[in-house]
């Protein structure tokens, strides 16, 4: 016992010379609270066609659509999609929409303090962009019986380009009033992806080449526009083009992000397929994650 006594006497003499300390287990990372997550945003948002169709009918919403697959990828606490096939920006800031259903109210009214994550997709109604994408469609191969792109750049005003100059104050405005509602939420604009290859694919889809670079030309112009706002506003920015290369409207039915003309997917002509909205839904979820 004295033996042991004068040990520990000594190992504790060492102790205080070469100040030793005992040191806590390092704490562990909690894990974050789940989010409460609302969807807002257009027919790219909301899924038309893609099955099981859920939500007010007239919105052609999907239980596939991004918002979901974020919402599930996240395990978010709450989740409300009031994303609406057809809406403009004015839908989601202050005028009810009309759909086959009936009105739908405005989609601001989905946000409250206790958001805490948004998405939007806005902005292809704002410029009419799938109207003017079927104004190009044509079955003659020949540029000069078809003036789709000569037509709206006639004068040397380019109409779409105008268009998205005119709408784009709008949506650092939207982006403004949905702070306002939701003030603590993080807020990511989720933009239109790549529907065209360079040259397109005539006749698989009937637009000329120049025609389909003109279309994806101000997909790419508005999806800029979106970002300059995001950034000036507060918001982030996802690009949904990159991903999306390779997985257009021109490839095999089975790798396609957006569908053709006469779709071969369940999914509305010029619109996310199920594969694509699933995509995009990773983008976002990796975006969340990483921010």
């Amino acid at each position: 016992m004295r033996i042991q006594g004068i040990l520990a006497g000594v190992a504790a003499a060492a102790c205080v010379l070469t100040a030793c300390t005992t040191e806590s287990p390092a704490p562990t990372a909690s894990a974050p609270d789940p989010l409460d997550y609302v969807a807002l945003g257009d027919s790219a948002a909301s899924g038309p066609r893609i099955p099981d169709q859920v939500g007010a009918p007239g919105c052609q919403q999907s239980d596939s659509n991004y918002p979901h697959v974020l919402a599930e990828e996240l395990a978010v606490a709450s989740f409300v999609d009031v994303t609406c096939s057809g809406a403009i920006t004015e839908n989601i800031v202050s005028t009810p929409q009309g759909t086959s259903s009936g009105e739908v109210p405005v989609q601001l009214d989905a946000l409250s303090a206790d958001t805490d994550l948004v998405t939007i997709t806005i902005g292809g109604n704002d410029i009419g962009l799938v109207s003017t994408a079927v104004s190009c469609l044509t079955f003659t191969a020949s540029s000069a019986t078809n003036n789709c792109k000569d037509g709206l750049t006639a004068g040397g005003v380019d109409t779409v380009a105008a268009a998205i100059a005119e709408k784009s104050p709008n949506w650092g405005a939207m982006l403004d009033a949905v702070a306002e509602r939701a003030p603590d939420a993080r807020v990511l604009v989720v933009g239109y992806g790549t529907y065209l290859p360079d040259g397109g694919c005539f006749p698989t889809q009937p637009m000329l080449p120049e025609d389909a670079d003109y279309i994806q030309g101000s997909i790419t112009a508005m999806n800029e526009a979106l970002k300059t706002q995001a950034d000036e506003h507060g918001a982030e920015f996802v690009d949904t083009e990159p991903l999306s290369v390779g997985h257009d409207v021109c490839v095999a039915a089975d790798q396609r992000y957006f569908e053709g003309v006469i779709p071969q997917n369940p999914a509305a002509p010029l619109h996310p397929t199920a594969a694509g909205m699933a995509a995009i839904g990773d983008a976002v979820a990796e975006a969340v994650r990483a921010g």
